[in-house]
Parts: structure tokens; C-alpha cells; sequence
């Protein structure tokens, strides 16, 4: 039975489109109230005075939680810390008078609907004592301090090496702060149970992470928490920690022992994590036949002044290419802001925006094609592990996606080609992203009917788990997957990783695979003991919910009655294999991308996107594909579009909705093919697959802006690119 591989539709598909898919904060509960937070008007100081008196005076406002009146929190910061967390202190909601940043929760508004709720938080007016504050990284970056997760060590002579080489670059790109900006708002609604204990639906990548959160900082039992997240609206990263909604919603229930949903607006959707904003700084040496000396990558991040939050940003600069000078360097400045937060492809969309836009340059400086320039320069080792790869298909990309292009017709001049009025731009380049495996658990269960349901405790962000989990069970198992449940989104599941980083089929699905193989090898024993046939039968295979050996079948549903029980289980933990251990794991791809600058007017269109993914084996193409559309629309944002904007005269940001915080809409977008070329890695895990979340996004910024370059002649260094910087 070959379920894995085919590109099936989404088993969670109709739910969603008949709306019977409920989130976080559509949840309805008896005499549920709704709170409202109340957001910091300023960046830095104390809370004097908060007076909420206007608020209680209406009719149906319950409560106004602040500093001075909420539950009892844990003490110390080791509470706050999730498995998501930063090195530091990480922020504590209504904790004391400090405000740490603009647009702080200071308060909680708790009203009988949400209409008076938010009407109530317009009204409750704090006085501040203000300090003076910083939010500008650029203002600030010769105070940088180094990251507490260091790069690779320095291989070779750089310095050196860079300097005496026949092409020597030295090039600064910036890229600006992000928000994940998911179509469904953060949510969390607490249903208060007559028990005392909290059932708690809230958008998460991690509904264990998020019931441990509760419990230290509020001091409770496991018992007492269990978190749902049976569907999730997007996230991008955003729910891989506890958003502030969370411990609010929960203080207003134990407060008031009523269920209690608090639900963020557009605009507080930008006063929590993002990708922060960097300076970039790569320096190539290269000889005049296009092979590489000397990479030196330096790259400045923001992060808030009570954590220290470190991406990889500068690493991939030391793996995708040979190089045996380099030098690899991240930076942090402390600012007066939120954290920054893992956010799609995290530090890679970053750094292969400066790295692969420098080896572009390279290309043009020694006039060597920008594909041959990366193949002169193939890399067969992960040099910062010094490691082989378990396998790596990148070169297939190269090839395959350039055919699929038509790259061979690109006349390498900039400015040279043309579609009537319009210049004409072809750029590409390279991607690359760590395939990781985590350990994780499974259960089996299968009843009297044949029917199979198998759980563990991960999220389906709308990548599609549900069905993938199901696929691969069917494939382990032999059950159809008409006869398949598979649960997730629920604390109370076999234990599971946060879903992020394209790990969760490698991990979640491996632990699946092997709770169906162990829960086949007991069905089978059953068999070997009541029916003779099967008792020294050679072969045997699963298959339509049946036991097979030559002619003879049975079905799993009278061996779980032969067994006498009412159903058969196993529950799994899966964990990485030992010999993953001498090999480096990634997924790569190569972009092509073409666009039309219009000089007149200045604005550019992404006309065609060709990706090529090397991803190992894809467990449903359909859904893979959809994963890298999205990831390549959002590469276009990031190259054109999205910027947060911050006011550091007033510490906060500006353009905090989707009228003015620009990402890509459906005009903006060209046609898009992707490609998985095969690749088979039998090392990665037992499924030799890779993940496909984030790869998609990573390269295609570097391959928009190397193709307006190509159009234009013009380099534009500071991202997003927009017309005024192309005029």
C-alpha cells in the first residue's frame, strides 16, 4: 500500500471549508466574558497611576486586572522561560510598574462582551513617568555586543586571503523588522471547568509548551492544564512561544473563576515577536577563475533588553559553498523593544539574503554566469561540521530548475532585455536549510471495527499534519485512511516537539511510522498464534486493513478480536538515529526568477518564479508544493514589500495593520512552478524525508533582487526594495 508520496487532499479539507473547523477564540463557553488589554503608550518607564474608575462605572464591566490587583505569579524568571525561550529574563505580563517597551500589556479590561470590553479599555487612563529610550539599531550597532550562540570558529586565514585575492568584495546589506502577520489573530479562551481546572484553547505551535507556561507561572498541577490547538490559523513562528494573551486570559479566569477568552487586535499583533531588523557585512575573495578564498560574513541583530535572542544568521555563508577562509561573526544591540521571535526560516531567510546577493555580485565582478559561479564552488562537505551530507541533491536544482527557466537565454548584460518599454530581469539563487529531527512520541490504537487512531501531541499551523500523519500511518499500518484518526492539538497526547523549523514530519512522522510498525508486529503475533497459516509463513504483508500470505487474508479487525481485548495499543518514542550523528542533514533549492521593471514609474513585478527543491522524500506533493507557494510569495515580500516601520522619536511602530504593513496580495504575484527533484537519504530518518516548511522562502529575496539588478543595473543593497530606491 503506497500512501506516502501521492498528492492526496487535505483529510481536514472539508472542516475547514464548511467553517465546522473551530480556533482558538471561536470557542464558546457558558457565561464566558472577554477581556481587552490595555497597550503601553509609551517605550520606556514607570507605570504611576492606573485609573479605571470610568471603566467599572459601566454597566457589565466586570474587572480591570493591572500590576497592583492580579492573581499571585511565580517569582522568578525560570517560570517564565518556555522551550522557545532566549538567553535572559524572559517578559512577565502585569508583573510591576516597569514598561519595557511601547505597547506593553498594562492592563486587562473583563467585560460580559467583547464590544464593551475593548469600548472600556479606551477609557482607563495611566500615567506614565517616562525615560529616555533607543529603538534604532542602525543608531546604535557600534554597540553590539557578541551573540551568547557563537558561529562556527574561524577556518583558515581570512584576512589574509581577502586581501591578496585577484577579486576582492566588500559589500552592507540591511533588511528591516518583520511581523508574522497570520490571517487569525492570537487568541486564548480559558473554559473555567466546576473542577477548578482550566481547559484552554489557544493558538499555539506548542500545546505542551504552552501547559507547562501556565503551570509554573501560576503554580499549578499538570492536572489542573490542558491546552487545545486543534486548529491553528497560521503562524509562522508566532505561537511557537506564549503570547501574552495566554497568562492574561488565564489570571482573569482564576480571578474570577469564570471562562474567559481575551483576543488580540491587528494592531497588538505587532507588539510581540517579529524577525528582527540586521545589518549584513560579506567580504568575498575570490580567484579570476571563480573559485573562493576568503568569505567573511558579519551580521548585526536587534534583540530587547531583557533577553537575548540569537538566530543562525551567518552560518549558512560557511556551509553552502567551499570555502577554507572564513569567518563567521552575529552580533546583537539590546534595544528598547520586544524580543525578537523565530519567524519563518529563522536567521536563513536572513542570511541567505546577504550571501547569496554578494556571490551575485561576485558573478557580475568576475563575469562568470551566477549558476556556474555556484557550481565552480560546490560544496561536498559541510565544512563547520566537517561532516558529509547524508545526502544533497543541489546540483539536480541548479540544473533542473535553469532548464525548466530557459536560463541558457539570458543575455548576461544588464539592462539588455526588454518586453516593449518594460526592462527585462533574470536572477537567481541558491537556498539552503537545516533538516532536523527531535524527539518525539506516538500511539497506535487499534478497535474491534479496524478502526486505527493515532495520536501525539503536535499542531497542524495549516501545513497540512493532519493529513501527512494520516498518510504515513496508512503506509506503516496497511489500514486505509478512511479508517484512520489521527489527534493532535491537545496537552494531553503522547509528548511532542514544538511544531517549527520543518521538523515535525521527520520527528512527529517517524514516531507515527514506527507506533504503526509496532502495533503491526503485535497483530501479527496474534495471528501466528490462532491461524495456522500464518504461523511459518515467510512473507506476509498489510494491506485494506487485512493480514496477507499468499491467498489468505485476515482482518485486523478479528485479530483485535482473536486477541480477546477491546482494542490493541502502543504508544512509541522516537528519537534520533545514531548513525545521523557523522552526517550533516539539509534540504537545498535553487530560485529562478524573472521581473519586469517599469523605469518610468519605477515599479517591478515578479513575473515567473521557477523553484527547485531538494527535500529527500516528499510525503504528499500536493500540500508540499502549496507549502513552498507560500514560502515563495512570502520571499517576494521580504524582497519588495514588508517593512515595519518604527517611529524612534516615539519608539513604535507605525504601520501596525494590513493596510500599511504591505504583504504581497494576489496581484503581485506571477506564476510560480516548483520542482522536487528526487533525492533519497536513506540517513536523515526512517522516512527520508526532510521537510518542506522552510526552504520555500529562503534564496527567493536574493533571487528578486540579483534579477532587478540584471533589469536595472542597479544594485539595491537595502531591502525591502521599493520604488524609490530603484528610481
Amino acid at each position: 500500500m503506497t500512501a506516502v508520496g501521492k498528492p492526496l487532499d487535505r483529510v481536514d479539507g472539508l472542516l475547514k471549508v464548511t467553517g465546522q473547523a473551530r480556533y482558538a477564540g471561536e470557542f464558546p463557553g457558558n457565561d464566558l466574558l472577554h477581556g481587552s488589554v490595555v497597550s503601553s503608550t509609551i517605550a520606556k518607564g514607570r507605570v504611576i497611576r492606573i485609573d479605571a474608575s470610568k471603566s467599572l462605572a459601566l454597566p457589565g464591566v466586570v474587572r480591570v486586572l493591572d500590576h497592583l490587583n492580579r492573581p499571585k505569579l511565580a517569582s522568578y524568571d525560570e517560570a517564565f522561560a518556555d522551550a522557545d525561550a532566549a538567553d535572559g529574563s524572559p517578559f512577565r505580563p502585569l508583573y510591576n510598574d516597569r514598561v519595557l517597551y511601547n505597547g506593553q500589556p498594562l492592563a486587562l479590561v473583563i467585560a460580559d462582551n467583547l464590544e464593551l470590553a475593548r469600548h472600556a479599555a479606551s477609557l482607563v487612563e495611566i500615567e506614565y513617568a517616562s525615560e529616555a529610550f533607543a529603538t534604532d539599531l542602525a543608531a546604535l550597532q557600534e554597540q553590539a555586543h557578541p551573540s551568547p550562540q557563537t558561529p562556527p570558529k574561524p577556518r583558515g586565514n581570512f584576512q589574509a586571503e581577502w586581501a591578496a585575492a585577484a577579486v576582492s568584495l566588500d559589500m552592507h546589506y540591511s533588511t528591516p523588522i518583520e511581523h508574522h502577520n497570520p490571517m487569525e489573530p492570537h487568541a486564548s479562551t480559558v473554559l473555567y471547568q466546576p473542577d477548578g481546572t482550566l481547559h484552554i484553547h489557544d493558538k499555539t505551535q506548542g500545546p505542551q509548551n504552552c501547559q507547562a507556561y501556565v503551570q509554573k507561572v501560576f503554580g499549578l498541577d499538570k492536572s489542573q492544564v490542558r491546552i487545545f490547538a486543534a486548529f491553528v490559523g497560521g503562524a509562522f513562528g508566532s505561537g511557537l512561544r506564549p503570547q501574552y494573551q495566554l497568562p492574561l486570559a488565564v489570571m482573569a479566569a482564576l480571578a474570577l473563576k469564570r471562562s474567559v477568552r481575551v483576543t488580540l487586535t491587528r494592531q497588538q499583533m505587532f507588539t510581540f515577536g517579529y524577525r528582527p531588523r540586521t545589518l549584513q557585512r560579506l567580504q568575498m575573495g575570490a580567484a579570476a577563475n571563480g573559485r573562493l578564498l576568503a568569505l567573511g560574513h558579519t551580521a548585526i541583530g536587534q534583540t530587547s533588553r531583557f533577553e537575548d535572542f540569537s538566530e543562525h544568521v551567518v552560518e549558512w555563508s560557511g556551509m553552502l559553498y567551499h570555502c577554507d577562509n572564513v569567518q563567521l561573526t552575529y552580533k546583537l544591540v539590546p534595544l528598547d523593544v520586544f524580543t525578537p521571535l523565530d519567524m519563518r526560516a529563522p536567521g536563513a531567510a536572513l542570511g541567505v539574503i546577504g550571501l547569496e546577493c554578494a556571490m551575485d555580485e561576485l558573478a557580475c565582478a568576475l563575469g562568470i554566469d551566477p549558476v556556474q559561479l555556484r557550481l565552480i564552488n560546490y560544496a561536498e562537505r559541510n565544512q563547520n561540521e566537517d561532516k558529509p551530507w547524508s545526502s544533497k541533491a543541489l546540483r539536480e536544482c541548479y540544473s533542473e530548475g535553469a532548464e525548466r527557466f530557459g536560463w541558457a537565454q539570458r543575455n548576461p548584460e544588464p539592462r539588455s532585455m526588454r518586453d516593449g518599454n518594460q526592462l527585462i530581469g533574470w536572477g537567481m539563487a541558491g537556498g539552503v536549510w537545516e533538516a532536523m529531527q527531535m524527539k518525539a512520541s506516538a500511539k497506535a490504537r487499534i478497535d474491534a471495527k479496524g478502526q486505527l487512531t493515532v495520536s501525539s501531541a503536535t499542531t497542524d499551523i495549516g501545513t497540512g499534519t493532519y493529513t501527512v500523519m494520516t498518510q504515513i500511518a496508512a503506509q506503516a499500518s496497511g489500514v486505509a485512511m478512511a479508517n484512520i484518526r489521527f489527534l493532535l492539538g491537545d496537552s494531553s497526547l503522547p509528548t511532542a516537539p514544538l511544531q517549527g523549523g520543518s521538523f515535525t514530519v521527520s520527528s512527529v512522522g517517524t514516531a507515527v511510522q514506527q507506533a504503526c510498525e509496532a502495533l503491526t508486529g503485535k497483530l501479527l503475533a496474534i495471528a501466528r498464534q490462532t491461524y495456522p497459516v500464518f504461523k511459518d509463513a515467510e512473507t506476509v504483508r498489510f494491506e485494506d486493513g487485512q493480514l496477507h500470505t499468499g491467498d489468505v487474508s485476515v482482518s485486523l479487525a478479528q485479530l483485535v478480536k482473536d486477541s480477546g481485548e477491546e482494542a490493541l495499543e502502543v504508544q512509541v518514542d522516537s528519537e534520533p538515529d545514531k548513525k545521523r550523528q557523522g552526517y550533516a542533514s539539509a534540504t537545498h533549492s535553487a530560485v529562478f526568477v524573472e521581473v519586469q521593471v517599469d523605469e518610468d514609474l519605477g515599479t517591478i513585478k515578479v513575473r515567473r518564479v521557477v523553484s527547485a527543491i531538494a527535500a529527500g522524500r516528499v510525503v504528499n506533493p500536493k500540500m508540499a508544493r502549496s507549502q513552498i507557494l507560500g514560502g515563495v510569495v512570502w520571499g517576494i515580500g521580504m524582497a519588495l514589500h514588508e517593512e515595519t516601520q518604527t517611529d524612534h522619536q516615539l519608539g513604535r511602530n507605525m504601520n501596525h495593520s494590513l493596510a500599511e504593513y504591505h504583504i504581497p496580495v494576489n496581484a503581485d504575484i506571477g506564476d510560480i512552478d516548483v520542482i522536487f527533484v528526487e533525492e533519497h537519504d536513506e540517513i536523515v530518518n526512517a522516512l527520508g524525508s526532510k521537510g518542506v516548511g522552510e526552504i520555500g522562502i529562503v534564496g527567493v529575496a536574493a533571487a528578486v533582487a540579483n534579477a532587478i539588478y540584471h533589469a536595472t543595473g542597479k544594485r539595491v543593497r537595502d531591502f525591502p526594495i521599493t520604488l524609490d530606491k530603484v528610481l
